[in-house]
């Protein structure tokens, strides 16, 4: 019986919601930073400040996310592969 090591579907899901909220989350702080500190109305500049942070962040939840999908991928190949050693032992 052949079972995949590939992450669940819940768990993807999980990881996309987290990229999702992190860049908006970051666009969100970097946009607000920038008004905050410009004096004239600069819209095109905290614009830009806040798609690249949302950018920024987006990116480094999806590299821990990847790793972290990963490591369950081995995890779980790591658990299937001791069980089949228990159940069937070399002499």
């Amino acid at each position: 019986m052949f079972t995949s090591s590939i992450p669940s579907v819940k768990a993807r899901l999980l990881a996309i919601t987290a990229i999702t909220i992190s860049g908006l989350c970051g666009g969100l702080v970097g946009y607000a930073v920038t008004d905050l500190q410009c004096e004239n109305e600069c819209d095109a500049l905290s614009g830009s400040i806040g798609l690249g942070s949302a950018l920024l962040c987006a990116l480094g939840v999806s590299i821990v996310a990847n790793l972290a999908l990963k490591a369950m991928s081995e995890w779980k190949t790591t658990e299937r592969q001791q069980s089949v050693r228990e159940r069937y032992p070399v002499e």
